[in-house]
């Protein structure tokens, strides 16, 4: 029997500002995030969950990045690191930390460790978010904590997601939607023009691999200053480069809409949700809006 993925959720809001300090977990788990806007940070040093041996997050933008940008750590006293880093990096603007609510069962030092070397590998792996640091070291764990703490690191991944941060989810969705992934996967090759993609819950994601077409056309004048800051933008993160005289992405890169993705590649004024069309050449419009 396939078991369903549903999940029950609790938000508890210590101070009722929806935008303040939340408290999550899931409510048969031990495991649970404490999500902290910096400005807040004085204001949480008296709990109790933020004094114990923790996994934490920081997460702040980058002017100069269109991603996110997170730094992994581990701490014997949350707070008291959030501390620390309140003085020494500038980039944050929230953090989470991540504890268990079981007092007989509280995380030791070795198990998070182990969980910020996991987390940082697979957060990278994601490509998601901008994550410059050293490589977290990998210590010694039993077999059967290691099972337990990969679990775990489930539930976190589940946490921060639900909290906006779905770090260690790539653009291209789970194992399974992958294996899925050539049925839902839209073409642009109108000019010459080679781009593929899908529409995801992102935006459109436009993949690795995608060609661009060589030029824009008359028509796009007003647009260009603007479109040429963004392709510039993208050469210095490293999601664009040239081959054969033309633009290539180097990563998956999310737009907002199909038709600002479509336009971007097409360097031109475009309809994405006519212009991405399937293997069978039926378009992303005839796909999914007309199928509601």
């Amino acid at each position: 029997m396939k078991r369903s993925k549903a999940k029950t959720i609790q938000i508890f809001l210590p101070d009722g500002n929806p935008r303040g300090v939340k408290i999550v977990e899931v409510t048969n788990r031990t495991v649970q995030a404490i999500l902290i806007p910096r400005n807040l940070l004085n204001i949480v040093k008296e709990r109790k969950e933020v004094q114990n041996v923790a996994l934490y997050f920081l997460f702040g933008n980058n002017d100069e990045e269109t991603r996110t940008e997170a730094y992994i750590g581990e701490a014997e006293v949350g707070y008291d690191r959030l501390k620390q880093h309140n003085s020494t990096k500038d980039f944050w603007e929230v953090a989470v930390l991540v504890v268990t609510n079981n007092s007989q069962n509280q995380f030791t030092k070795a198990d998070v460790k182990f969980l910020e070397h996991l987390t940082y590998t697979e957060a990278v792996s994601a490509g998601r978010f901008v994550i410059n640091q050293t490589v977290p070291t990998n210590p010694f764990i039993p077999e059967w904590r290691r099972e337990d703490l990969l679990d775990i690191f489930e539930t976190i991944s589940l946490l921060l997601g639900t909290l906006g941060y779905p770090i260690f989810e790539s653009y291209r969705g789970n194992q399974e939607e992958v294996n899925e992934e050539e049925n839902n996967i839209f073409y642009c090759t109108r000019r010459d023009a080679d781009s593929f993609g899908k529409w995801t819950d992102d935006g459109f994601v436009v993949f690795e691999g995608s060609k661009m077409a060589s030029s824009s056309l008359p028509g796009f004048e007003s647009k260009l200053p603007k479109h040429n800051e963004k392709i510039l933008s993208f050469i210095k993160e490293g999601i664009l480069g040239k081959e054969g005289g033309r633009y290539v992405f180097l990563r998956d890169q999310p737009f907002s809409t199909p038709s600002a993705a479509s336009t971007f590649v097409l360097q031109s004024a475009s309809n994405g949700w006519i212009e991405w069309k399937d293997k069978n050449g039926k378009t992303l419009d005839e796909l999914k809006r007309k199928q509601l």
